[in-house]
């Protein structure tokens, strides 16, 4: 799954402590990536990312579900539920 944010954004720094939770407990079937929107456009505009913090998840590089704006960590869980 791969999280695009920014510095500037709060629902950002809101589910960071969250994905970090979930990247510790699915490792064996979960990679977490972030990347800042700020620094790489070219990729944001790639993936159509059009707000933060936008999580996409992929599987054999292709986008399978994309979740945009920050949920509690029950909520995105339910939402990922089936993918992995």
């Amino acid at each position: 799954m791969v999280e695009f944010w920014a510095d500037w954004c709060p629902p950002c720094k809101m589910i960071a402590p969250i994905l970090e939770e979930i990247a510790a407990e699915y490792a064996d079937r979960l990679t977490v990536a972030k990347i800042n929107g700020d620094d790489h456009t070219e990729i944001v505009t790639r993936y159509g990312i059009m707000g933060f913090p936008t999580m996409q998840l992929f599987r054999d590089g292709e986008v399978v579900h994309r979740i945009v704006g920050a949920r509690s960590k029950r909520r995105l869980l339910a939402e990922l539920d089936g993918h992995f």
